[in-house]
């Protein structure tokens, strides 16, 4: 683990009431603003702990492209919504639980690449719509024990989009483009549901 959890979270999760299933921990925030990072520190230092990526819950690209919206994809509506609060509401049973992944170099979901073993005590699952106010991911809200947002600079988060897009050999135009006509609008979209969390967590 190259940093330690914030003890302000360790904290809020110590003090949450004893629950008969699973913990749910919610980790959310816009593209690139560590989601990722904070919940495998999380898992790596709590007990008999999880986590969970919404990532496996994108629709297929056929699907995205006969709806028109492929060149949107990672938006909300490009979710299979009602498929993740299924999930997430069985994730609160201690029972063995599978859950789709996503294959980044092959852009395609994986059925079943991952599982939660029913001995699991506590499930973090992250994504960028967990708080979100708009139907149904407003159901996730009162699914969660305790949520934290990761709020990160729009500024910041533009460079780190860049980079990542970068990274996966695209020209300085086609970051630029992928970046500012739907990774940025979708981080827009997710900034407004940080009034949504327990905790927000600002950006180091």
């Amino acid at each position: 683990m190259t940093h330690p959890v914030p003890p302000e979270i360790l904290a809020l999760i110590s003090d949450l009431p004893k629950t008969q299933g699973r913990r749910l921990i919610a980790v959310a925030g816009p593209p690139a603003s560590g989601k990722s990072t904070l919940a495998e520190q999380l898992a790596e230092t709590l007990p008999d702990a999880a986590v969970v990526p919404m990532d496996g819950f994108h629709l297929d690209n056929d699907t995205l492209a006969e709806r028109g919206l492929l060149a949107r994809k990672g938006a909300p509506q490009t979710f299979d919504a009602q498929g993740f609060v299924a999930l997430v509401r069985k994730l609160r049973e201690p029972v063995a639980v599978s859950y789709p992944t996503f294959d980044r170099s092959r852009d395609c979901v994986v059925p079943d690449g991952g599982s939660v073993a029913p001995d699991c005590k506590t499930v973090i699952v992250e994504g960028n719509y967990l708080l979100l106010d708009a139907v149904p991911w407003d159901q996730l809200r009162d699914l969660w024990d305790v949520s934290f947002f990761l709020d990160v600079p729009l500024t910041a988060l533009r460079e780190r989009l860049l980079q990542r897009w970068r990274d996966h050999g695209y020209s300085e135009a086609d970051a630029l483009a992928k970046a500012e006509s739907n990774d940025l609008p979708n981080a827009q979209v997710v900034l407004e549901s940080a009034k949504n969390a327990t905790h927000i967590v600002k950006d180091a």
